[in-house]
């Protein structure tokens, strides 16, 4: 059986992705920080779905546990055949009144992670095939902050990547859903209706995944899982960047 690799898992769209692979009968290596909720989750799937589930405690900040997990990327007795880098945390915009350890970290998780998960995976995948999906969002296509910053680079990499590792069997895709109804706003503090986001703006996080999953099938370099998105994307691309950044300063995608 396919074997997926999840990070972010014990929660929102990590948990969604763990979910949706287990009901199509993948096995799973499951990461996230939490290790109770991972468990938890492990079992569940496992009793529900009867896949094998492995579980790693890792923070993505840290450099020796990335590593960890790029061995386990890395390791030819079990191939991972998808690789889903979904970790991440999001910080109030105002970048100049943040605490710049918390914005070094975030940069790491967000980007440096990613990265070198990648690279692992594609060194395992190439000649033998695979998929990557990089949790992106349309944050990256506007401009807001440090967070708008590292989805910007995942979504330019990922594109890069596709087209340059395509030709060996590997697609990367970069995810950009918008406003998803997930635990990642309640982390920061928020309640529901506290983002100031019309409602028609919020997204399925199980519909999320299931349009992933299927652009990363079709060998997509970007998925917009959502019409109303896609032509925010596009009216962003010609909007002043001045414009958009206003507007952004309202919640978290």
């Amino acid at each position: 059986m396919p074997t997926a690799l999840i990070t972010g898992a014990s929660a929102g769209l990590g948990a969604e992705f763990a979910r949706q692979l287990a009901a199509r009968q993948a096995d799973l290596v499951l990461v996230a920080r939490t290790a109770d909720a991972l468990e938890s989750l492990a079992q569940r799937l496992r009793d529900e779905h009867g896949v094998h589930v492995e579980v790693i405690t890792a923070d993505l900040a840290v450099e020796a546990e990335v590593q960890r997990v790029a061995d386990r990327l890395s390791d030819p007795a079990a191939p991972i055949d998808l690789l889903v880098n979904n970790a991440g945390f999001g910080l109030p915009l105002q970048f100049a009144d943040n605490d710049i350890d918390d914005e070094v970290r975030h940069l790491r998780v967000h980007v440096e992670a990613s990265m070198r998960l990648m690279h692992a995976a594609l060194r395992s995948m190439r000649g033998r095939g695979g998929r990557i999906i990089n949790v992106a969002s349309v944050a990256g296509f506007i401009s807001r902050s440090t967070y708008s910053a590292c989805k910007s680079w995942l979504i330019g990499f990922s594109r890069w990547a596709n087209a340059e590792y395509g030709r060996e069997g590997v697609s990367v895709t970069a995810l950009c859903p918008g406003f998803t109804h997930t635990s990642f706003h309640e982390r920061m503090g928020l309640a529901p209706g506290q983002e100031g986001v019309p409602a028609v703006l919020w997204l399925d996080a199980a519909r999320v995944v299931r349009v992933g999953l299927r652009d990363a099938s079709l060998g997509r370099a970007v998925s917009v899982p959502s019409i109303r998105y896609m032509l925010i994307v596009a009216l962003a691309r010609v909007l002043p960047s001045g414009l958009t950044s206003g507007v952004a300063r309202r919640g978290r995608v």
